[in-house]
């Protein structure tokens, strides 16, 4: 009875801080107001905090409710945000833009009642795994870095490797892979519609004086992890921070979920992330991290630099090429329906090669814009090592090589050789070869 009395007493004399109050949140950044929740942990504080930094594409606050729900039962509050909209878009972004809008949410938690300013920091998955260390490096006011997924290269570079490695592992070979990964990636990077294409991650991590703790998936097939995990230890060392915890979860994939092969995405997380992440923030109070780093994991293949375009791969040459050659060879049918006469000179062969001509023309134009918006990383039916579309689209070409050989030696032989008709057809033909090598179309 006594020691109840004096329990209540010394309750009421010396009162628990309150943790961070759950509840929704918004904020200001570059003229955007965001808004968020902070999931918080029950009782106790003052805690720490974690802003999470999303991944790429479009983002609400539900993405990452799951992993906010286990720290808070770790004691750690956390505000997750709903992307911006404004400014972002798959050919529109900027890291800077996207750091002060962590930033901007780190001053929203630092402020929230029950949580230690002086123990904010950032989270970032993916993209985030970008951003998060650009908005450690442009504030005192972030505590820590937590990355997860992150590239130790530059996006066209990453981009590039993880479509080769979807590719591959759908059975695709040869050419179609070229294509997709390296001229692709780089007229793309050329034109100016892969924002923040060659961002160098390596400055803005030299810059990092905060405690780090970089996470991967051993079956990472999005970043390439056994690079990341290497460039980021070499790089904080070099810079003089050994301040970090670089951990390897096994049979885990790119965002840390459990996995078979990397390729897909099984219920729940890899053992002991979430219980890790807990740990080392709650840790940050018993001093300095000491550094320490699994081995890099093992990669099928490494990335690779994509190099600058050459003058005939300008993205408005290429362009022209196609659009010439696809008008060369519409011509030739929409002329057919102003002419009064029933005989027309090389009829047959002009016809097949007009007809193959604007069906692989168009039928690529088409089949791009399909892989470029996401098909690359699920290619579908594979035959002889290309896929379907991909197929049909080199025997069109190949067509149209021997339709436009046999037209030109018809032309040559006869004396009523078409006129311009012809003459137009058979110089599409003449554009269509090197353009069609170039994008892969007759090459093996």
């Amino acid at each position: 009875m006594i020691a109840a009395l004096l329990a209540a007493v010394m309750a009421v004399s010396s009162p628990a801080p309150v943790a961070a109050p759950a509840g929704d949140v918004s904020f200001t950044s570059h003229g955007v107001t965001l808004r968020g929740t902070v999931v918080a942990p029950e009782g106790g504080g003052p805690v720490p905090g974690i802003v999470m930094v999303h991944g790429s594409g479009e983002h609400d606050r539900d993405d990452y409710r799951a992993e906010a729900e286990a720290f808070a039962k770790a004691g750690i509050a956390t505000l997750i945000y709903d992307k911006r909209t404004e400014g972002y878009s798959l050919f529109e972004r900027d890291y800077s833009v996207l750091a002060d809008d962590a930033l901007a949410a780190v001053q929203a938690l630092r402020s929230r009642p029950g949580v230690d300013p002086a123990r904010v920091g950032v989270w970032g998955l993916s993209e985030g795994g970008w951003v998060a260390p650009l908005a450690a490096s442009k504030s005192k006011d972030v505590a820590f870095a937590i990355t997860v997924g992150a590239n130790g290269v530059s996006p066209d570079r990453q981009q590039s490797w993880a479509l080769e490695t979807y590719l591959r592992h759908g059975g695709v070979e040869g050419s179609m892979v070229d294509m997709v990964a390296s001229t692709n990636m780089r007229t793309l990077a050329g034109a100016g519609v892969f924002p923040e294409a060659g961002y160098d991650p390596v400055p803005v991590l030299e810059k990092v004086r905060q405690p780090v703790l970089g996470l991967w998936g051993e079956l990472d097939r999005l970043t390439p992890p056994g690079e990341a995990v290497r460039i980021f230890r070499e790089t904080l060392e070099r810079a003089g921070n050994p301040q970090y915890t670089l951990k390897v979860f096994p049979q885990a994939q790119h965002g840390l979920r459990r996995t078979t092969d990397g390729f897909d995405k099984l219920d729940g997380f890899a053992p002991g992330y979430l219980d890790l992440v807990g740990t080392w923030v709650n840790g940050l109070d018993d001093g300095p991290v000491r550094p320490s780093s699994d081995p890099p994991p093992g990669q099928a293949s490494q990335s690779v630099a994509l190099a600058p375009l050459s003058w005939y791969e300008a993205p408005w040459l290429q362009i022209a090429v196609w659009a010439l050659a696809l008008l060369a060879f519409a011509a030739y049918p929409v002329t057919a329906l102003f002419r009064r006469r029933k005989e027309v000179p090389l009829a047959r062969p002009a016809r097949w090669l007009a007809s193959t001509g604007l069906l692989a023309t168009a039928g690529f134009l088409g089949y791009y814009i399909v892989l470029t918006t996401g098909a690359a990383m699920a290619p579908g039916p594979v035959l002889f090592g290309r896929t379907l579309p991909w197929l049909a689209l080199q025997l069109l070409a190949v067509g149209v090589v021997i339709a436009g050989v046999v037209t030109a030696v018809s032309w040559w032989r006869r004396k009523d050789r078409g006129g311009v008709r012809v003459g137009l057809l058979l110089a599409g033909a003449v554009l269509f070869v090197p353009w069609a090598v170039h994008w892969g179309l007759l090459v093996p």
